[in-house]
């Protein structure tokens, strides 16, 4: 699959290829693809109803953010982890988010509390339904939302780099956890939250991020 410009291609359309990205990114971000899924310019075009030069131009922003991998021999595919790759996500998921989360606990108003909360229970929701999308999409809408409220866009947007390189292997996790129940982490974020408990906030935020990463890789 060959991603780079030719010198008679059109230059991209801005929405188009823009649209495109979007929704690949979602769509690996929520675990909706598995690991080592293969992409085509010529089947992303199809799908989304775009020619080859957006599909190429979103291709190329995924695979710089590392959300899809491309081999010597050009073939584009969704990521397959390494243990060691996953142990490296995971450690830096338990540097940055820890920070995220005390950075936050000031601006943790009750509001966001109960936010939090709500969320949580969509998370409880999918996991009775079994439905491994709805799961990491909620997860990452729980530890963002609480994110946002530590006003540090440049470290939550490494966060959420981590997060795209790893959606599909968490989709993959959710399937080798057969999850029944909802994190239990997330109660004990959330009381942490609201004792202004900060030093048993990172630890919830750490042990929630890494626990299931790490009985992935081993």
């Amino acid at each position: 699959m060959l991603i780079q410009p030719r010198p008679n291609d059109p230059p991209p359309t801005g929405a188009a290829h823009d649209r495109v990205y979007r929704a690949l990114r979602q769509k690996i971000l929520h675990g909706e693809m598995r690991p080592g899924v293969a992409l085509t310019l010529r089947g992303i075009g199809r799908d989304f109803g775009v020619s080859m030069t957006p599909a190429r131009e979103a291709v190329r922003r995924l695979v710089a953010e590392g959300a899809l991998s491309l081999s010597s021999s050009g073939r584009v595919a969704t990521p397959e982890l390494s243990n060691e790759r996953i142990e490296e996500l995971a450690a830096i998921r338990a540097l940055l988010e820890p920070e995220l989360a005390a950075r936050a606990l000031p601006r943790a108003h009750p509001a966001l509390i109960d936010r939090l909360a709500e969320v949580n229970g969509r998370i409880s929701q999918a996991v009775a339904r079994h439905d491994a999308v709805a799961y990491i999409r909620q997860n990452l809408e729980f530890h963002r939302t609480l994110y946002l409220r530590a006003q540090a866009p440049a470290m939550l947007a490494l966060a959420e780099t981590v997060w795209l390189q790893l959606g599909p292997t968490m989709s993959a996790l959710y399937g080798r956890l057969k999850r029944n129940d909802p994190p239990h982490h997330h109660k004990l974020i959330i009381g942490a939250l609201r004792a202004g408990d900060e030093p048993g906030l990172k630890l919830s935020v750490r042990l929630d991020v890494t626990q299931g990463l790490r009985l992935l890789a081993g």
